[in-house]
């Protein structure tokens, strides 16, 4: 069973962080306001003309909490990410049913994705080749597929490996996005990576 699940139906959980957040600013402007300056500079936020709150780069924060250095370190990125998780593992009938979220943060829409993976068991040996096909990847989509692996208890598998890409297309053909832009992941005791 194939399930598609559009990124923007997120939770209703924004108006209360958005309570928490102005109750956080509101503790942030009072410690300003009996410390000075300097607790909203920790906090990555100053005063803009005319005395208004702004958020500030994060440099001078970062300057003020390490003692002077305005260096920032990489942070990930997280766009131009193929993520495929592993989201589930659950044994089913005689079957193992995998449930993947693959999530395409990529500018390009895929219009066919597929991976040939290998099972490796709790020895740490091969036991199956697969290619598991995720079909269609809009571009900023998430979607969850599901896969069934016949006679295959799911606690008999230790890893899942992405041996290499079956099937990468866009509207101009093949593409190499599938395997350079991919990021893995598993939420269960199974192992996947490439």
């Amino acid at each position: 069973m194939k399930s598609r699940i559009n990124s923007d139906s997120v939770s209703n959980q924004q108006p209360a962080a958005r309570r928490n957040f102005a109750t956080a600013l509101g503790r942030l402007v009072r410690m300003a306001a009996a410390g000075g300056s300097a607790a909203l500079l920790a906090a990555g936020l100053t005063f803009g003309p005319s005395g208004a709150l702004a958020q500030d780069s994060g440099a001078a924060a970062g300057a003020a909490l390490t003692g002077g250095s305005t260096e920032t370190t990489a942070q990930p990125e997280t766009q131009n990410r193929l993520s495929l998780e592993l989201n589930n593992a659950v044994d089913e009938a005689g079957l193992c049913r995998l449930s993947y979220v693959a999530v395409n943060s990529t500018s390009q829409p895929l219009e066919t994705v597929s991976y040939d993976v290998v099972v490796f068991d709790t020895n740490g040996q091969v036991s199956q080749f697969l290619v598991l096909q995720f079909g269609q990847l809009p571009a900023g989509k998430t979607k969850v597929v599901q896969f069934d692996l016949a006679d295959q208890p799911c606690d008999g598998i230790s890893r899942i490996l992405v041996n290499d890409v079956a099937e990468c297309q866009t509207s101009q053909g093949n593409a190499g996005i599938c395997m350079d832009a991919l990021s893995p992941s598993s939420r269960t005791a199974i192992t996947f990576d490439t």
